[in-house]
């Protein structure tokens, strides 16, 4: 008997909104859907923050400004839509030290979400892998989880 094609669950689906000031974080985001599409049930948009608007939950992937600081351009588009991060990357060059990454740093601390990579320039390919997986496994654990049933509970406060 085949099988029916409506029982298959869609792809899960997850973000990638970029910041990108010289193409090393675009080629970066470029990278990790390649490598996180190759994973069956699995889809990965990427998106220009400058030119888009994520409709759901996102990884935000950014640059580092100057001395360690957060971007202009994400910060503002963070105090919109900052609800549906999940989680971000920050890139920076080895040369600032202490500095490198930071903005990562400060973003995860502010919103309370992990900090998923610091990757120098446009990263490697064990950075690209790290993040690929992360968003593979954000992808599976939406899938597990059923939406609209978070806050169901019986009478003994447990889901029967």
């Amino acid at each position: 008997m085949p099988a029916d094609s409506s029982f298959l669950l869609p792809p899960a689906s997850l973000q990638i909104v970029y910041d990108s000031m010289t193409g090393n974080v675009r080629r970066f985001a470029a990278g990790v859907q390649a490598l996180a599409e190759g994973t069956p049930g699995t889809r990965v948009e990427v998106l220009d923050l400058r030119k888009a608007v994520p409709s759901g939950n996102f990884l935000l992937m950014t640059y580092t400004f100057g001395s360690g600081g957060v971007p202009e351009t994400t910060a503002r588009f963070l105090a919109e839509h900052a609800a549906g991060l999940r989680g971000v990357v920050s890139s920076g060059s080895f040369h600032w030290g202490a500095n490198f990454g930071r903005a990562g740093d400060h973003i995860s601390e502010r919103y309370g979400v992990p900090l998923v990579a610091r990757i120098n320039k446009s990263g490697t390919a064990a950075d690209r892998q790290t993040v690929a997986a992360w968003l593979t496994e954000q992808c599976r654990n939406t899938l597990a989880r059923p939406t609209g049933f978070e806050d169901m509970r019986s009478a003994y406060g447990t889901l029967d």
